[in-house]
């Protein structure tokens, strides 16, 4: 079965190893939502309360939820609220809590609350990562987990990308989220790449299929910790789960309690923002250095990768950060479209290699218009005029921020088309 940009694939990986397709489940009694039979609690297989759901958005144009859940332990509510990554128009995302504090035999679970900002147009079209449905994909009796492998459809490399998946068992019913257990830190235009999901050992037994497979591009779960006097804020990608975020009085040591219940190794990618651009990280796990790979992508953000191991509760000390804070909205631009568009400008590279440029940065946020529609790339358009601003912004004559504004306007009012 091919990928293809509609509502969202669905499918059964049936105990023999055989595959079945289902259609969405929909609803006209909310258009961003949690169907109750997709969202519960249990507690994983080291006793922890986790709380899973499956965010489904029916309105035409993408959102980014916010998720609350509240849990009453014993007379205590204990509440967690979490951002979300954006959801593409006509899709679902599958998002799983962790909940350390919850101590009783039976805590009740209250309903989600659900809000939402819209998403920028450039993430209303789906990760053209495909699930490839051929005998690679596989569910093993075993301990329940599956392999398989996927594919980018696109044209452009995507860095980091995350798998998650919906857990079912006997008449369809949801016992875990999970996500890809192995990191992956790109996969290129056309390329294939192989994927492994675990379920939580607790629920092993009862598994039957998994379903609502659901590519993203970002690390996925924001925190902020206090920093010299002000909020830092990060990002992390993860099979485990993070808490506490805490610097030391020097701000240079980054402190966190992590969580794997996986009885595997999974990994963790840390995104940091770029202070001088010459710290030098280091990772130390319950008191012992451990291995680790320090990167920074096109967009200017440190990725600091390591192993975790299996069924482990940890303290990990990241240091090497620089003093002081990040200033806020700070707009980094991959310097190859600069570059671009001073080619462009000198007629040196065709004009949709400079509108490679602006499309990415479409995609990634950094400019944003209300309402945009899939254009084929034979039908993008920028006025040769616009090679002057191309230009002056190339030669630092006018800033980022200045040329982005102009850019977003008019792409907006369709003097650009892309």
């Amino acid at each position: 079965m091919k990928h293809t940009n509609f509502v969202y694939l669905v499918f059964i990986v049936a105990l023999g190893g055989g595959l079945l397709c289902l259609p969405a489940i929909q609803t006209t009694d909310a258009k961003l939502f949690i169907l109750p039979n997709e969202y519960l609690g249990y507690y994983d297989s080291l006793g922890k309360y986790t709380v899973i759901g499956n965010i489904k958005n029916w309105n035409d144009f993408a959102v980014i939820p916010t998720i609350t859940v509240s849990v009453i332990d014993n007379s205590k509510t204990i509440t967690e609220t979490m951002t979300y990554v954006p959801v593409p128009p006509n899709s679902e995302i599958p998002f799983k809590m962790k909940f350390l504090d919850i101590i009783s035999d039976s805590p009740t679970l209250k309903d989600p609350i659900l809000t939402f900002e819209r998403a920028s147009s450039s993430s209303a079209s789906p990760i053209p990562i495909a699930v490839l449905y051929d005998d690679t994909l596989i569910k093993h009796d075993d301990d329940g987990h599956i392999t398989g492998r996927i594919q980018n459809n696109g044209n452009e490399t995507i860095y980091y990308p995350t798998i998650f998946a919906v857990v079912h068992g006997n008449d369809g019913v949801v016992l875990d989220v999970t996500q890809n257990i192995k990191f992956i830190e790109k996969i290129d235009p056309g390329e294939i790449v192989e994927f492994s999901m675990y379920p939580d050992p607790a629920i092993t037994d009862e598994i039957v299929y998994y379903s609502c497979f659901a590519p993203t591009d970002t690390s996925i779960i924001p925190l902020t910790a206090e920093k010299n006097g002000g909020e830092y804020n990060f990002r992390y990608d993860s099979g485990s789960r993070y808490f506490k975020p805490t610097f030391d009085e020097e701000g240079t040591t980054l402190t966190l309690h992590g969580y794997n219940s996986f009885a595997i190794s999974t990994y963790a990618n840390f995104e940091f923002p770029v202070m001088s651009g010459d710290e030098e990280f280091s990772v130390i796990i319950n008191n012992q250095p451990v291995n680790y790979t320090q990167s920074i992508d096109e967009f200017g953000y440190w990725h600091v990768v390591f192993p975790v191991e299996p069924i482990s509760q940890d303290v990990v000390a990241i240091s090497g950060f620089d003093k002081g804070i990040p200033p806020p909205d700070v707009v980094t631009i991959p310097e190859w479209i600069k570059l671009n568009a001073s080619l462009w400008a000198a007629g040196k590279i065709p004009a949709s290699e400079f509108l490679e440029g602006i499309d990415l940065l479409l995609e990634k946020s950094i400019i944003s218009v209300e309402s945009r529609k899939f254009i084929s790339t034979s039908q993008w358009h920028v006025p040769s005029w616009v090679a002057i601003s191309a230009q002056l912004w190339s030669d630092e004559k006018i800033t980022n921020e200045e040329f982005l504004t102009m850019i977003e306007y008019l792409v907006q009012e369709g003097v650009i088309v892309i």
